[in-house]
């Protein structure tokens, strides 16, 4: 069966602007709610609109032929009436498009992450949002200081930006649980980059974890799970970086794997310093910072907006408590695993 064209839509229009004419009435509401429908299915069949308002504005033309020049003066109110009627329907079915598209993507991306859904079916569905889960992902996080979802202002933004600069890539974009994410191609890192800078700049200075990149469906979930734990563990470890990415974040995880072995060191070898005028907070800043700036104590004493001579007493203070050395190269492995372990379990606690 062939396609309608779009003069199928204006079928009884030129009939309901004749009678309308004769008479001088206004449209009834079933003749309005007619018009409305012949919109929707418009927009249903993928019809453009400015091109239906061309065939209406055509056969009134049309009509305007058959009419005594008593009859005209109702014409071009009847029009607006009827291409009002119709663009409403038009602009109603798109919307019901838009909502159903938006539902459907939603549902996807809840079981593409969370892996509900029979696999083979699952590739199928990823097929129409344009991923082939045959090939590797990888995924992008973002999260800003408020939550986004769809059609949010910052989601349309980056959505924008993304298709301006990459077309129809194999690219899917969405927001959950408040976060927007990027799934894209293994071997793409370019696109996953534009997003973090897209996303960091929208939303106000907000921080993007990528995770790397897995084979299949569950490596779509593996790539974003270990780019919300990179996440978590920034916001753990004070970690600020714009973005972050999970293959440089390995250590820690390996690092927290024996939890009790961990508390256990970092009770050992920091626990002292809770003995200090001030508690053990002072002093455990003061290690973060010291080894964060490479032990460069003038870097360190920078950072805490200290003078040299004052980190040097801490330093030294933290060596009388500890008996850990800070400066000494045989001490500072095991003292640096611990204050990345209190990093990473919060230490010290108000029962510290």
């Amino acid at each position: 069966m062939s396609e309608p064209t779009t003069g199928a839509y204006v079928a009884g229009y030129a009939e309901i602007l004749l009678g309308a004419c004769a008479t001088g009435r206004r449209l009834t509401r079933a003749e309005l709610e007619s018009r409305r429908e012949q919109g929707e299915r418009a927009a249903e069949a993928g019809l453009g609109l400015r091109q239906l308002v061309r065939e209406h504005l055509a056969a009134a033309q049309g009509v305007l032929a058959q009419l005594s020049p008593g009859d005209t003066r109702p014409l071009l109110g009847v029009v607006e009436q009827v291409v009002d009627a119709f663009a409403e329907g038009y602009e109603r079915a798109q919307h019901q498009a838009v909502r159903q598209e938006e539902a459907a993507r939603r549902e996807f991306i809840d079981d593409l992450l969370y892996g509900r859904s029979d696999l083979g079916r699952l590739a199928e569905r990823a097929e129409r949002f344009g991923l082939r889960l045959s090939q590797a992902h990888a995924v992008a996080v973002a999260q800003g200081r408020e939550p986004y979802g769809d059609g949010f202002r910052v989601a349309r933004g980056i959505e924008e930006a993304m298709l301006a600069r990459f077309g129809n890539r194999r690219i899917l974009l969405a927001t959950k649980d408040g976060r927007l994410i990027c799934v894209a191609p293994g071997d793409q890192p370019d696109v996953l980059a534009f997003f973090a800078q897209q996303a960091h700049a929208l939303t106000d200075g907000g921080q993007v974890a990528i995770g790397r990149s897995h084979q299949g469906a569950g490596g779509v979930v593996h790539s974003y799970e270990e780019a919300l734990n990179a996440l978590d563990l920034a916001e753990r470890m004070g970690l600020d970086g714009p973005v972050l990415h999970a293959s440089d974040l390995l250590v820690y995880p390996v690092l927290s794997r024996d939890r009790q072995a961990m508390a256990d060191l970092v009770e050992s070898v920091l626990g002292p310093l809770c003995q200090a005028r001030g508690g053990a907070q002072p002093l455990l800043d003061t290690l973060t910072a010291y080894f964060d700036s490479g032990c460069v104590a003038t870097e360190a004493a920078r950072r805490l907006a200290l003078s040299v001579r004052a980190l040097t007493y801490r330093l030294e203070r933290i060596h009388t408590l500890t008996r850990v050395d800070p400066a000494d190269p045989g001490h500072r492995y095991t003292l640096q695993t611990a204050v990345i372990g209190a990093r990473l379990l919060g230490w010290p606690t108000a029962e510290s």
